[in-house]
């Protein structure tokens, strides 16, 4: 499968000949101005949380592409109310399927809301299972065992898990979390955005090398195989 990362958390992976893009902050991210935004491609649009720095360019993106939007029932409700037509809720523990395979919604631990401080519904990962490969996008998260339960569902090809620290997992849970899913690859996100999350790469990647893992880290608009 093909990988696109525009920085942060904001990624994209094309399988099933669809563009599947996750938790858009492009316009925010000062490391992501060369990004233009209208270049973005979106089948689907799935949102991990209400925080900013994961939905700030949802509208824009699905406004422009018309791209299905998915998150929990709370981001549902609130894109509703944005005017998007094409929005539907995914809770974790819930699965759907759609043209390029089935998606099952899981537990992330990590705070949720809305720039005003309001409830934006439970924080969630994502399971992808397809025939182009299976993935998993954890979402913001701490470390927690409910990630061994992933393997019941999918056999991972690779995992999206962040290694910021601060704000979510660092580089030794990450570890942790990609041998609890199974695999032995991974796609490392929300570090460096801002000084908080700063991380040392090559010591991050040396850190997955000697657990026998790959720890793959895209420059802001590079696209990979996975």
């Amino acid at each position: 499968m093909d990988l696109t990362y525009y920085g942060h958390a904001c990624f994209s992976v094309v399988a099933g000949g669809k563009h599947l893009l996750f938790d858009p902050f492009i316009t925010g991210n000062d490391l992501a101005k060369n990004i233009r935004l209208e270049d973005v491609k979106a089948d689907y649009i799935f949102v991990s949380h209400g925080h900013s720095d994961h939905m700030l360019d949802v509208a824009a993106i699905a406004g422009r592409t018309g791209a299905l939007v998915i998150g929990s029932w709370e981001l549902y409700t609130y894109f509703g109310n944005q005017g998007l037509k094409n929005v539907q809720p995914l809770n974790p523990g819930g699965k759907a399927s759609f043209d390029f395979g089935t998606v099952k919604a899981v537990a992330a631990i990590h705070s949720s809301s809305f720039q005003d401080g309001s409830y934006a519904g439970v924080a969630s990962g994502f399971v992808f299972k397809t025939a182009d490969g299976n993935f998993y996008y954890s979402g913001d998260t701490g470390l927690n065992l409910d990630m061994t339960l992933i393997p019941r569902w999918a056999d991972i090809d690779f995992a999206v898990l962040p290694i910021g620290d601060r704000l979510t997992m660092g580089v030794e849970d990450a570890v942790a979390a990609a041998q609890f899913v199974k695999t032995t690859k991974v796609v490392g996100v929300h570090y460096d955005t801002w000084g908080l999350i700063h991380i040392d790469k090559a010591a991050a990647v040396k850190e997955f090398t000697s657990k026998g893992l790959t720890l793959l880290l895209p420059g802001i608009g590079e696209s990979i195989e996975v």
